[in-house]
C-alpha cells in the first residue's frame, strides 16, 4: 500500500514537500532504537489537523494500522509504512520519518509487524481513551503474528521438506541498508549443491513495462537482484492463480510475500535502487509490478517468474496471459482517484529518508514518475 521514497526523487517533488502542512500540533514518536521494541510515547491524544511524526531508529520496524480487536494483524485498507531499516551504526541520523495526519478523533491502532515485535508489546495508539492498556494486553496475549516477517529456520537435511524463505536486501544508491526474510510456500529441498549465481533482472528497461528477463531458472542458494532503471515500479510476490494480487492478500495461511515497494527512478538518474531475494528451494516464484497509474502494469503483462514449470500448464506464458486478463491490479498498488477508504488512508501517511519530507501524500509520490 505504501512505499518508501528515496531522496533521489525529482526536484519538483522535493519542492512540493516543503509546503506548509497546517497549524495543527506535531506529536513526536520514536520507533525502536538500540535494543528497544517500543513506540515512545506509546500513545498520543491528537486533534483533527494534528500530525504524528514517527522517527525510525535502529533495526527494522514498521508503522502498520490494525484494529483494537486484532492488534497484530493489518487492518484492511489501513496505512502501512512498510519495513524501514536503520543500520545499527546510524546513531546520529538523519533518520527516516513517517508523518500521519489526523483526520478525525476516532482511535487509531498501530503495531510493528516485524517478527514477534507486536507480541512483545510494540504497539501504539492515537486517541485510545482508556483502552490502550487493554489493546497492548491483547497484543501480548496473541500467538504468532500472521502478518509478520519471520527469521529463517535451520537448514533441514537434503531429503526433507523445508519452508521457503525469501531474503530481501534493499540497497539504495549502492548502500545496503538491511536484510529481511519473508516466509513463503513449502517445497522439497534440492539435494544437489552448486556455486550460487546472482541473476540480474532489469525492471522497466527502455521505458517499457517489462522485467528483463521475465522468466528465469534459479538454483537453491542463488540470488535474484532486481535493478530499477526507469519510472516507478515494484516487484511484488503473487501467485499463479492471482498474478496481479500480492501473496500477502491472497494467502489463507498468513504468508507474507516479498515486496520492494515503489521504486521511483528519474530518467536522468545515474544510480539505481536494487532489491535482492535469496532462493532457498526450486518451487516457482511469481511476481508482478503493482503500479496502477495510469494503467495497471500487471494487466499490461509486467510479470516475472522464477522456476516456472515450462512443461506443465502453470508455465510463464500462462501466468502472463492470466495477468493480462486482469482488469486491474488488486492489492496494495498505487492509490488512484477511484479508491475510497484505502486511498484516504494512504494519503495520510508520508514517508521520507534522510530527514527530507518527500511529497505531501503517498498517492502523489506513487504517480509522479510513470
Amino acid at each position: 500500500m505504501f512505499s518508501i521514497k528515496f531522496v533521489s526523487v525529482i526536484a519538483a517533488v522535493l519542492a512540493l514537500s516543503m509546503a506548509p502542512v497546517g497549524r495543527g500540533v506535531e506529536h513526536q514518536v520514536t520507533v525502536g532504537g538500540p535494543g528497544i521494541l517500543k513506540y515512545d510515547p506509546q500513545f498520543v491524544n491528537a486533534a483533527i489537523g494534528d500530525t504524528v511524526l514517527f522517527t525510525f531508529k535502529q533495526k527494522n520496524h514498521t508503522t502498520t494500522q490494525s484494529t483494537f480487536a486484532v492488534p497484530c494483524s493489518p487492518m484492511e485498507g489501513g496505512f502501512d509504512s512498510g519495513f524501514i531499516p536503520v543500520p545499527d551504526d546510524n546513531t546520529a541520523g538523519p533518520f527516516p520519518l513517517a508523518r500521519f495526519t489526523v483526520k478525525d478523533t476516532e482511535p487509531v491502532w498501530v503495531y510493528c509487524r516485524q517478527a514477534n515485535h507486536c507480541q512483545q508489546g510494540m504497539v501504539f495508539a492515537i486517541n485510545p481513551g482508556d483502552k490502550f492498556a487493554a489493546f497492548q494486553a491483547t497484543a501480548m496475549g496473541q500467538g504468532t503474528n500472521p502478518a509478520s516477517v519471520s527469521p529463517p529456520p535451520p537448514s533441514p537435511p537434503p531429503t526433507s521438506v523445508a519452508p521457503v524463505t525469501v531474503t530481501a536486501t534493499v540497497t539504495v544508491s549502492g548502500t545496503q541498508l538491511s536484510t529481511t526474510t519473508y516466509t513463503t510456500n513449502a517445497a522439497s529441498a534440492t539435494p544437489s549443491v552448486s556455486a550460487s549465481i546472482d541473476h540480474k533482472v532489469t525492471v522497466g528497461a527502455s521505458n517499457s513495462l517489462i522485467f528483463s528477463p521475465a522468466n528465469i531458472t534459479a538454483n537453491v542458494g542463488d540470488t535474484i537482484t532486481f535493478q530499477f532503471v526507469q519510472k516507478n515500479h515494484t516487484v511484488t510476490q503473487s501467485t499463479f492463480a492471482n498474478p496481479c494480487t500480492s501473496l500477502s492478500q491472497t494467502s489463507t495461511s498468513g504468508q507474507v510475500g516479498f515486496d520492494s515497494g515503489f521504486m521511483p527512478v528519474a530518467n536522468a538518474a545515474a544510480t539505481f535502487p536494487t532489491f535482492t531475494i535469496h532462493v532457498n528451494d526450486t518451487s516457482p516464484i511469481w511476481a508482478f509490478c503493482k503500479q496502477t497509474a495510469p494503467v495497471s502494469h500487471c494487466a499490461q503483462g509486467m510479470v516475472f517468474s522464477a522456476n516456472a514449470v515450462e512443461s506443465g500448464p502453470n508455465n510463464f506464458a500462462a501466468f502472463q496471459e492470466k495477468a493480462k486478463s486482469s482488469s486491474s491490479t488488486s492489492g496494495s498498488g498505487a492509490p488512484s482517484p477511484s479508491n475510497t477508504a484505502a486511498n484516504a488512508a494512504s494519503a495520510s501517511l508520508a514517508i521520507s529518508y534522510g530527514g527530507l519530507a518527500v511529497a505531501g501524500v503517498v498517492a502523489l509520490m506513487s504517480t509522479m514518475i510513470l
